[in-house]
Parts: C-alpha cells; structure tokens; sequence
C-alpha cells in the first residue's frame, strides 16, 4: 500500500511539473486566440454587396455609383473580380477593412486630390457605411489598401 501511494505521489510531482511547460507556447508562435484574429473572415454564404459612389477622382468614368457583389462576384463595378479579391485579402477577424483614420493618428499634410467615396452595405456578415476622402496622408492611405474597389485618384 505504501509502494502505491509513492507511485502516485510522484506521477502526480511529475504532472505538475511539466504541465507549465506543455502548456507555455514557444517563442515566436501564435496562442490559439492569436491565430484566430489572425485567420480570415469566412465567406459569407448569401453573398456580400457593396454600393460605391465616388464623386471628384479625375479619372474619365471612375466618377459614379457602382453595385459589387461577391461570393459570388457580380454588379457593375468595373473591377469587380479584382475587388473582391483585395476586399478577401485585407479582410480578417478583429480588424474592419473599412474602419475610419483612428482619432489621434499622425498623418501627413498632403493633399491627394478632391475624390470622395461613400461605401454602404454588407461585407463579410457586417453592415457597412464608411466615407472615404484624400485629404491626408492616412486617409490618401486609407484609400489605396481598397483599390481597386475604390479607383486610382489621380491629384
């Protein structure tokens, strides 16, 4: 009886003593919940539809109001294929692709042109309604990680 509760005193010490180290990550590696902000958004299964209007780019029939639909692709976006694949690209949980200029930013003072954008809709599951505009750098930037849903302004 003795020689028993030996044997499980010390598979118990040795339990206690790796579990740290089992459960520890390496160095370098993504936790669980890293790796799930990290993944992309799924698809939607109904569909997502975006409504662009763009007013002041420029550019000779960039200007106007313009359906894209993907998932599958459709509308009368001049680029829609290329659009839903960079919308997909920058898609991911925990971050809106269409998330305004966050207050504060240190942007610079350079002016990209009059264009506007207004984006309305749905997009990966979630309402979308997000103004766009070149007036600084983060907003010229801003607008450039969406093109070519949003077309090439020129200054």
């Amino acid at each position: 009886m003795a020689l028993r509760r030996i044997a499980v005193l010390a598979l118990s010490a040795a339990t206690c003593a790796l579990a740290p180290a089992l459960a520890a990550p390496t160095a370098g590696a993504a936790t669980p919940a890293q790796q799930v902000r990290q993944a992309p958004i799924p698809l939607s299964k109904g569909g997502d539809q975006l409504k662009v209007t763009v007013t002041g780019s420029g550019g000779a029939g960039l200007d106007g109001t313009h359906v894209l639909k993907c998932h599958p692709t459709g509308g009368d976006h001049p680029e829609a294929a290329e659009a839903c694949r960079a919308l997909d690209k920058v898609t991911r949980w925990g971050k809106d692709p269409f998330a305004p200029v966050a207050p504060g930013s240190a942007c610079t003072m350079q002016y990209g042109g009059p264009a506007t954008a207004h984006v309305t809709g749905r997009w990966a599951g979630r309402p979308v309604d997000a103004t766009f505009k070149r007036d600084n750098g983060c907003e010229i930037d801003r607008w450039n990680k969406l093109t070519p849903l949003l077309p090439t302004a020129s200054s």
